[in-house]
């Protein structure tokens, strides 16, 4: 592939997309917006935009729409917006329990969704049914398969940057030396981009919960599994390996600490006594008694928050967060965990964070991957019209 050497001028290919992805954006951004506000925002001619206009809507990435209500006339000017139905992109997330799957279109709007429960398939298991949840999406929704710019898909545990192989992925079995991505992308005839779940969840906060607007936070998620997704300046910090945010390596300096739920039922197990009334060691129920009052259970509560403090202090000394975002099946209880957490870190750290449950709940690893499959299918559907 040839080069452009430095300071030649642009070839006409490359300003033509450089137009078209400029009036694109900014139709994205304003709609609905006329040729004329386009050129004025964009400082491009007139007759330039005109041109690249007529490429997005050839392409079907624009279309006309009605005009806004605005106070002042708008002498007969043609309004656009972006045409939502010029790509689709696929959001996967695989978890201990559930693999939750959606379609949505380019503006990042779900079509169509599918939650099942995995909790006794091993990889090989979710990974096979995957082709045939991506036929039941595409069916109900009737989006041509090659709508679809790709596929972004969630895992528990880390993806090499270099082979994309799985590793520290203790709640799939079989998942570990998997190669997700290769493996799926053959099976779908897609584009397949896989990434470490929580990292995902990150991406989602910041883009769509707690952490908007948020330069520098944390995302712990305590659940099956322990981790944490980490934003400094606005970006993932995803670490040489894609590894950083893995907490379950942290668990020797936290003095064997671990808030996640297998270890938490073995605590709730070890306490709960002989000669009481039964006691449950399921998270769930631990949390619903802790909520009428049980003192067993808060004080189960409490230990869940002492567990996770000596996760976020060394995390908090070196990254110094402005938040941290609570997430998973345990950490979403924070109208009992943020009281006693929040009191800890004030005692523990001379900045302590401000500490916020997930706004997204069960979706935060999903919107991270549709924020992520939406980029790319613009992209996508600009670059298959060129």
């Amino acid at each position: 592939m040839s080069r452009q050497p430095l300071g030649a001028p642009a070839r006409p290919l490359l300003l033509r997309q450089m137009n078209a992805r400029t009036v694109l954006e900014m139709i994205r951004e304003r709609a609905p917006v006329s040729r004329a506000e386009i050129a004025r925002l964009a400082g491009i001619s007139k007759p330039t935009v005109s041109l690249a206009l007529r490429a997005l809507e050839d392409a079907g990435l624009v279309r006309e729409a009605p005009a806004p209500d605005a106070e002042g006339p708008t002498y007969g000017a043609t309004f656009y917006e972006p045409d939502p139905d010029a790509a689709a992109v696929l959001a996967i997330d695989i978890g201990g329990r559930y693999l939750r799957s959606v379609l949505a279109d380019v503006s990042g709007s779900v079509r169509a969704r599918e939650d099942a429960v995995t909790a006794e398939l091993a990889a090989d298991g979710i990974l096979s049914t995957i082709p045939d949840v991506v036929r039941r999406l595409l069916a109900a929704t009737g989006v041509p398969a090659d709508r679809v710019a790709g596929a972004v898909v969630g895992v528990p545990g880390v993806v090499s940057p270099a082979t994309g192989e799985v590793s520290l992925a203790e709640n799939v079995p079989g998942l570990e030396g998997e190669q997700v991505a290769a493996r799926l992308q053959e099976a779908l005839a897609l584009p397949v981009k896989v990434f470490n779940d929580v990292n995902l969840a990150a991406i989602g906060e910041r883009d769509e919960g707690a952490g908007r607007d948020v330069a520098s936070f944390v995302f712990v998620s305590v659940g099956t599994g322990l981790g944490a997704g980490v934003v400094v300046g606005g970006e993932l910090l995803a670490g040489s390996h894609g590894a950083a945010g893995e907490l379950d390596l942290m668990r020797p300096a936290a003095s064997g600490d671990d808030p996640s739920a297998p270890a938490i039922r073995r605590y709730a197990a070890e306490t709960a006594g002989r000669g009481r009334a039964r006691r449950p060691t399921d998270t769930v129920e631990i949390f619903a008694l802790a909520r009428d009052g049980d003192e067993w259970a808060l004080d189960v509560v409490t230990e869940v928050a002492r567990r996770v403090c000596a996760h976020v202090v060394p995390i908090a000394a070196i990254v110094d967060p402005e938040l941290v975002v609570l997430g998973g099946g345990i950490g979403g209880n924070g109208d009992l965990l943020l009281p006693p957490l929040r009191e800890m870190l004030e005692r523990e750290l001379p900045f302590p964070p401000t500490v916020l449950t997930t706004q997204l709940r069960d979706d935060a690893v999903l919107a991270g991957a549709l924020a992520l499959g939406v980029a790319d299918a613009r992209e996508w559907s600009i670059a298959r019209q060129e």
